[in-house]
């Protein structure tokens, strides 16, 4: 199972943490928001899948980017309507056929499957 505890810090700051692993997230701005980090999750995960794709294949892709962007929409329930995944492959060229097998590839990234899945969500309040 996977989990992350979200440790309230002051105001709109938390530390979220992970194994040995611990990160800010601000809601002010002040670092990566929580917005922020969900869009981070889904394009470090989509890079994760293109190195999968690239190790079986040999193609050697390396020092690509990935831009992910998004609209909050203005009203409630606050969400995002359409995501934006944008792979940057910098100098490295892919034909066609190899464009679309990455693209399709990348979809078996979990956190894309989850947020294609709209999964059930419970909140349960400690005391």
């Amino acid at each position: 199972m996977y989990q992350v505890e979200i440790i309230h810090n002051k105001d709109l700051n938390f530390t979220a943490k992970a194994g040995e692993s611990e990160f800010v997230i601000d809601a002010k701005g002040k670092g990566l928001t929580p917005l922020d980090t969900f869009l981070a999750g889904l394009g470090s995960c989509t890079g994760v899948y293109i190195r999968k794709y690239d190790e079986g294949a040999k193609l050697d892709l390396f020092n690509f980017k990935i831009k992910v962007s998004a609209e909050l929409s203005k009203e409630s329930p606050f969400c995002f309507k359409e995501i934006f995944v944008e792979i940057d492959l910098g100098a490295f060229l892919l034909d066609e056929r190899r464009q679309k097998a990455l693209a399709e590839f990348v979809k078996n990234c979990p956190v894309h499957n989850t947020i294609k899945g709209s999964p059930k969500v419970e909140f349960k309040i400690l005391c």
